[in-house]
């Protein structure tokens, strides 16, 4: 399974991604607002790893993309899909190791996964869900066209304290209508 665009490589994790999964998921800021805490552990990146690599992009359950940098061949971040038992619907996720957000990288992978899940795997809807107060990744997915659906008042608790949820959706008729 690869995806290319024109500066990533949207890949199957490999072994060797453990190390610089570790290390970016320990970043304080990139743990922020997600359901991991820093520092995450290299026993627990292996065991990701490994779990990442055992699972299939085109079966229902979580696929995670590794993001590879084409210049370097450096991972950069993931991007997760939670594809759905019904085989026409996905929630989609991403993190990007700090010293690469601010640069494209995250909305050109995005959009690849996207392109790949509407196109490629014929989905009818994908959706997302950030903690509220998470604007990077709200703004992310309201600029590649998701809908902002709707707010999960005190939904998760996490880290010690209720967040809420803002959830996003993106229908196919969206994403596939003819350009100029």
């Amino acid at each position: 399974m690869l995806i290319a665009t024109e500066r990533l490589v949207l890949r199957r994790f490999r072994k060797a991604d453990a190390a610089p999964l570790a290390a970016y998921r320990s970043d304080p800021e990139v743990a922020r607002y997600q359901s991991w805490d820093a520092p995450f552990p290299m026993l627990r990146a292996e065991t990701a790893v490994a779990n990442f690599m055992a699972s299939d992009p085109a079966r229902p359950g979580w696929f995670q993309y590794a993001i590879e940098r084409t210049a370097d061949r450096l991972l950069i971040g993931d991007v997760a899909v939670h594809l759905h038992d019904n085989l026409k619907q996905a929630e989609i996720g991403f993190t990007l190791a700090r010293e690469h957000q601010k640069q494209g990288y995250a909305s050109e992978a995005v959009r690849a996964v996207l392109d790949h899940l509407f196109r490629v795997q014929g989905l009818h809807k994908v959706t997302g869900e950030c903690d509220a107060r998470n604007v990077a990744s709200a703004g992310l997915m309201e600029r590649l066209g998701f809908t902002r659906e709707g707010l999960l008042r005190q939904q998760t608790y996490i880290k010690g304290e209720w967040t809420d949820d803002a959830l996003y959706g993106l229908l196919s008729t969206e994403w596939l209508i003819p350009g100029p």
